[in-house]
């Protein structure tokens, strides 16, 4: 796909790159896609786990929405950061920018606060670091963010069987990783969406964990104002002897008997390498019955080429 004269702006709103060659191979990558990319992050101001100082991280994101040759802000990486940049963001200048903000993890605490505030789009999906920047990026990952970016509509399928309950719905998509989804509970920056689609991952978290947050959501009456519940990746946790059978299994079964809306798995979204892109704040359409899903989405901003 062409991607000439679209321009891309790195900023590090959370950590900073630990390998010192990811960033020089991320935007290579970019580069020879046809995208222009304007670098706002300096690996050499870094602070403590941070991709610079709480000022300085603020700085890049607001000086890269006001880039004029800039349509795509694309986050560095996740870690932690974006929760102390929460009450100082300029939420009403990002969104009239016209930017696309794209990312995932720690982002979704920054992709909240602009639906919250504003309504509007961000996209859900591939970093520089650990996707652009790796080894060999991903064909599925780089094929999903530029359909979906050039638009006007996006389609996610499960081909797998996941016994997923059999559902037809349509609703605001929204959701991210489920850690800071349930840290954003009870404060300004969660927004209040009815009859949406809430789709959730996360990584390193053991099931009881996930079971504890997901719980926090349906506790707090956010999953009961859903429509469905789409789960993503959820790896890289260790189970131990007290565990005693209980796994992610385990867990998704009792939390299925819980949840007053029906929950799907198999989206593939994530810390994964064959991440889709999934525009936050569209509007879509899951439909599935016991073999496979598909989630359709549309209404979001595109590319202008």
């Amino acid at each position: 796909m062409s991607t000439n004269k679209i321009g891309v702006a790195i900023v590090a709103p959370a950590g900073y790159a630990l390998d010192p060659a990811a960033l020089g191979r991320g935007i290579a990558a970019l580069e020879a896609q046809g995208c222009r990319v304007r670098n706002y992050y300096d690996p050499a101001d870094k602070f403590q786990r941070f991709g610079g100082t709480d000022a300085a991280r603020l700085a890049q994101f607001h000086a890269a929405a006001a880039d004029p040759e800039v349509q795509i802000v694309m986050a560095l990486r996740g870690g932690y950061g974006l929760s102390r940049l929460l009450p100082a963001l300029d939420y009403t200048r990002l969104a009239q920018s016209g930017k696309m903000f794209g990312g995932h993890s720690d982002l979704t605490a920054f992709q909240m606060a602009l639906l919250k505030h504003t309504g509007a789009v961000s996209f859900a999906g591939p970093m520089l670091c650990d996707d652009f920047a790796c080894e060999t990026p991903s064909d599925f990952m780089r094929r999903q963010f530029w359909q979906c970016l050039t638009g006007p509509s996006h389609t996610v399928t499960n081909v797998s069987p996941q016994n997923n309950p059999a559902v037809d719905v349509s609703g605001t998509l929204w959701g991210g990783n489920l850690a800071m989804l349930t840290h954003l509970v009870g404060t300004p920056y969660l927004p209040q969406v009815d009859g949406g689609i809430l789709f959730v991952e996360d990584i390193s978290e053991h099931p009881y964990r996930v079971e504890r947050m997901l719980l926090q959501l349906l506790y707090s009456g956010v999953l009961g104002r859903q429509k469905a519940l789409l789960l993503g990746d959820f790896s890289s946790y260790r189970l131990g002897e007290i565990d005693n059978g209980y796994d992610f299994d385990a867990m998704l079964a009792y939390f299925r008997a819980q949840s007053p809306v029906p929950v799907l798995t198999g989206l593939p979204f994530g810390h994964i390498r064959d991440k889709a892109t999934l525009p936050i704040g569209c509007q879509a359409t899951l439909s599935s019955d016991t073999q496979n899903w598909q989630l359709t989405m549309s209404g979001y901003p595109v590319l202008e080429r």
